[in-house]
């Protein structure tokens, strides 16, 4: 027997038992609703068909039935009490299929019928089975309440008529007591029959129920998992198309910076040269007759040179990248020579917070100097120039296993569209600035074998923290040689 899927199932939120269940009973709703309208359906036709069964009935069999006992109106009696029969269940099964008052009313005009059929026969045996058959019908319900309803209906009929006409109930005028007892024990032995059997069918039906509203969820279940799945493999796609195509402009741009900048080196080499030839001179000669503005402009030209330097330098150890050479290196020296090199201006506080007391690492002192540099100079020009300012160093083993060193500072921070950009290179959020710094740093730490975590609450502060894992030596790092 299948089940409708057309219903709409429940969404609401909640515990699966308890939508699997809700869904099981929708669907339990759905189907006999649409069977106890097809069985309204059968009695609006059966109701029909009796009416025109009576009439004739009551002109060919009735005055047979009933010669020599009656002279009864038969055929008013089917017109007009079969018409009250069949109209009003007809009614209810038009304007309230389905509906369980329309259920009970068909029952006890059903079982009337009988009743008819019974008393326009004169009480013959054989019409009696009439009322199994009606009863067998109306278990089409599967609503035992209905049969109860119908065994009702044929009880008070048997009692009334027995009693005042026994002769249109048994085709007698004076039956055995003992009649009444075994008419009604037979039909309620059918009724309960019939009972037990609709209330197997209502189980059965809500046992396939809860395997189709099962099958439904997880089939939504299974869909959902492969959308997602789908989803999630074509965001990786975009991504991973994006990431080839974000280190294809990375190798081009690292080739062309390490040409550009290879070439910049020598004219910079010469330019610096020059001008300390000339401020040499200068010095040796006298500022006599001289414009009092050269010499400043003599400081502007080293600084600028200096800061050009400096850019190009960037660019070569980011694109030349070479293997880390690994050997022990103490941390906390490491860090105070970091912030020495590093030049603070007034109101800047940097604080090396590594205890001594901290296992040795195995690092490339060289670029873990350039990474302690890196950080510490970026927390420094973090820290607004009007405003005074602490840059914190710290470094602490983990339980787990491994070491973590972070460097704080108590600047503005910096918004979440940036942090999530802030080791790409070129991405500044500095005014000038090569945008190479931390590339360069997240460079270095991935050589190491370790990473680095960029943290900021925006208006207090940032914090990078580079952890290390217990042996945070790369396959591809060197060993270095005392």
């Amino acid at each position: 027997m299948a089940l409708s899927t057309s219903a709409n199932s429940s969404h609401a939120v909640g515990p699966a038992p308890q939508r699997l269940e809700a869904r099981a009973a929708a669907l339990v709703a759905l189907h006999l609703r649409e069977a106890r309208g097809r069985v309204d359906a059968l009695f609006t036709w059966l109701m029909v068909g009796q009416w025109a069964l009576a009439i004739l009935v009551a002109v060919f069999v009735s005055p047979a039935a009933w010669q020599g006992r009656a002279h009864a109106p038969f055929l008013e009696t089917a017109v007009l009490l079969g018409a009250a029969l069949s109209l009003f269940p007809v009614m209810l099964t038009l304007l309230r299929p389905g509906e369980a008052g329309t259920r009970h009313g068909v029952a006890v005009s059903q079982l009337l019928w009988s009743a008819l059929f019974i008393h326009l026969t004169g009480g013959r045996l054989s019409t009696h089975f009439h009322l199994f058959g009606s009863l067998a019908l109306l278990a089409f319900y599967r609503d035992p309440k209905v049969l109860l309803t119908a065994v009702g209906t044929v009880l008070v009929d048997h009692g009334v008529r027995g009693a005042l006409w026994p002769e249109s109930l048994f085709g007698e005028p004076h039956p055995e007591a003992w009649r009444f007892l075994e008419h009604g024990f037979w039909v309620a032995v059918i009724a309960g029959v019939l009972a037990v059997a609709s209330r197997d069918a209502l189980r059965e039906l809500r046992e396939k129920a809860r395997r189709q509203a099962l099958s439904e969820h997880t089939g939504e279940w299974e869909l959902a998992l492969r959308t997602g799945q789908l989803d999630a493999a074509v965001r990786e796609v975009y991504a991973f198309r994006d990431h080839i195509g974000r280190q294809e402009r990375l190798v081009s741009l690292g080739q062309l910076t390490a040409s550009v900048s290879h070439e910049l080196r020598n004219p910079l080499a010469a330019a610096r040269t020059a001008h300390a030839f000339i401020l040499r001179r200068l010095r040796k000669d006298g500022d006599r007759g001289l414009d009092p503005r050269i010499p400043r402009f003599l400081d502007i030209i080293d600084r600028e040179l200096q800061a050009c330097s400096v850019i190009v330098t960037q660019l070569l150890d980011y694109a030349k990248g070479r293997p880390p050479r690994v050997r022990p290196c103490p941390l906390r020296p490491l860090v105070e020579e970091a912030i020495s090199v590093v030049p603070l201006r007034e109101g800047v506080r940097v604080h090396n917070q590594v205890h001594e007391g901290l296992p040795v690492p195995h690092l490339d002192r060289e670029q873990f100097r350039q990474v302690l540099v890196n950080l510490i100079q970026n927390a420094v020009e973090a820290i607004p120039p009007e405003r005074v300012g602490e840059v914190c160093v710290h470094a602490e083993a983990r339980d787990g296993g491994g070491w973590s060193l972070r460097v704080t500072d108590d600047g503005p921070g910096i918004p979440a569209p940036m942090l999530e950009r802030i080791f790409e290179p070129m991405f500044t959020t500095k005014l000038h600035g090569t945008g190479l710094g931390l590339a360069i740093v997240k460079r270095l730490v991935q050589g190491h074998g370790a990473r680095i975590q960029a943290e900021s609450d925006f208006g207090r502060g940032s914090r990078f923290t580079v952890h290390f894992p217990d042996d945070p030596t790369p396959e591809h790092a060197v060993p270095a040689h005392p």
